[in-house]
C-alpha cells in the first residue's frame, strides 16, 4: 500500500499555499501510478476500460472514496475512459490531500 494513501487528508485551510518546486516532484514521485502533475496546477490520469459498464463501476467507487474523504475531484466518463482531475480550489493548485487522494484512488481500485 502507498503511504499516502494510509494518511488522512486535514482540512484545507483558508488561504493556504499551493505546492511548487521539489515538494510537488517528491510528491509526485512518492504517487507514481502514472498521474501527471499538469501545469503545476492539477493531476491528471486516463483509466482505460474494456466498456461502458467498468467505467461506470470505477467511476462509483472513487466517487464513493471522494465522498468519504471529503475532497471531491473532476471525473470525466466517457465509454470505456474515465479522466480525474484533482486539485485544491482553494488554493487554486495542489496541496497535498490531492495526493493523497489520489493514492486512495489507486488502493480503493486496485484490480479494477
Amino acid at each position: 500500500m502507498n503511504k499516502l494513501a494510509e494518511e488522512k487528508c486535514p482540512p484545507c485551510d483558508e488561504g493556504g499555499k499551493a505546492l511548487a518546486g521539489k515538494e510537488l516532484e517528491d510528491l509526485q514521485r512518492e504517487l507514481g501510478q502514472d498521474w501527471k502533475v499538469t501545469e503545476g496546477h492539477h493531476l491528471e490520469k486516463l483509466f482505460k476500460f474494456k466498456d461502458f459498464l467498468q467505467a461506470l463501476d470505477f467511476t462509483n467507487k472513487i466517487g464513493a472514496v471522494a465522498e468519504k474523504v471529503g475532497h471531491h475531484p473532476d471525473i470525466y466518463l466517457t465509454w470505456g475512459k474515465v479522466r480525474v482531475e484533482i486539485f485544491t480550489h482553494s488554493v487554486n493548485g495542489l496541496t497535498k490531500n490531492d495526493f493523497i487522494l489520489a493514492a486512495k484512488f489507486e488502493e480503493a481500485t486496485k484490480g479494477k
